[in-house]
């Protein structure tokens, strides 16, 4: 019964960047950042948006009181394009780890380094990329960042902004593995295929994935007591 309910209750955190809800990722397009996916099922978020995810049922949440936060990744390393540059990625991986910690700093002391009592996330943006509003991206390649653009003749047509992420939860004493997550969402619109995206474009849907965490992982402690 605990299991199920963790499971259930799985990353309810997990949810998805403000904006329209991207689809389910499909395996073809997972990154290689997480050290195993097999384990991975489909599931919801708590606000119903798709999500990849595993979690340990035999974890004990609850004893956990400090949470260190690795730097974001930029996974494999990105190709920039005039529209998506490399500062902007930086920027947006910087403006990540604000969040998160932000979030999570409510509830759980921020730690300096893996240690006793505290569990490890490690965050990572596998996906940035923008297309013709209405055409299947073909950025999103298996094992491959991109950050790219569509070259259409449709240029002032909106472009549609994709951003996927991949993290993992580890024990901070034993490095247990202890959730996985995996999801890929739609961000802010631009407005043709020569706007230049900025961390700007995408505040609104990391502030809102970083608090969507936040909330989930309580529920976890919650139902680990």
């Amino acid at each position: 019964m605990r299991a199920m309910l963790l499971n259930g209750l799985l990353w309810a955190a997990t949810v998805g960047l403000t904006g329209c809800a991207g689809s389910q990722v499909d395996p073809g397009q997972y990154s290689g950042f997480l050290r195993d996916y097999s384990h991975l099922q489909p599931g919801d978020s708590a606000s119903g948006k798709p999500v990849m995810r595993w979690v340990d049922a035999q974890a004990d949440f609850s004893t956990y009181t400090r949470i260190y936060i690795e730097p974001s990744q930029l996974y494999p390393a990105p190709i920039t394009t005039a529209v998506i540059s490399g500062q902007t990625l930086q920027s947006i991986t910087q403006y990540f780890d604000e969040a998160l910690k932000r979030e999570f700093g409510k509830k759980l002391k921020l730690a300096n380094a893996p240690g006793p009592d505290t569990i490890v996330m490690r965050p990572a943006i596998t996906a940035v990329s923008t297309h013709n509003e209405g055409l299947k991206p073909y950025e999103f390649l298996p094992l491959w960042f991109l950050a790219a653009t569509v070259n259409t003749a449709a240029g002032g047509r909106d472009q549609t902004v994709e951003i996927a992420t991949e993290a993992e939860f580890l024990d901070g004493n034993s490095h247990r593995l202890l959730a996985q997550v995996v999801r890929k969402s739609t961000a802010h619109e631009l407005e043709n295929d020569k706007q230049r995206l900025t961390v700007n474009d995408v505040k609104s849907a990391i502030d809102g994935w970083a608090g969507d965490m936040r909330q989930g992982y309580e529920k976890l402690r919650s139902a680990s007591r």
